[in-house]
């Protein structure tokens, strides 16, 4: 059987954790910060981990790990 190939957009997105999870960075820290709160950007600053239903598509999309 021959290799299978890794989604790159997955592997430059996404990091694995010691225990095995994917973490991910938040969406909407870019631009148009000045209407958004401080809590709230500091709260996008932080990692968010993958979904456990998302995590089938997470394993497809990199076969071999990261």
């Amino acid at each position: 059987m021959p290799k299978l190939k890794t989604r790159k957009c997955a592997a430059k997105r996404l990091k694995r954790t010691g225990t095995g999870k994917y973490r991910h960075n938040k969406a909407g820290s870019r631009h148009i910060l000045t209407k958004k709160s401080s809590k709230r950007k500091r709260r996008l600053r932080q990692d968010g981990e993958v979904k456990s239903t998302e995590m089938r598509r997470i394993k497809a999309a990199l076969p071999y790990g990261l």
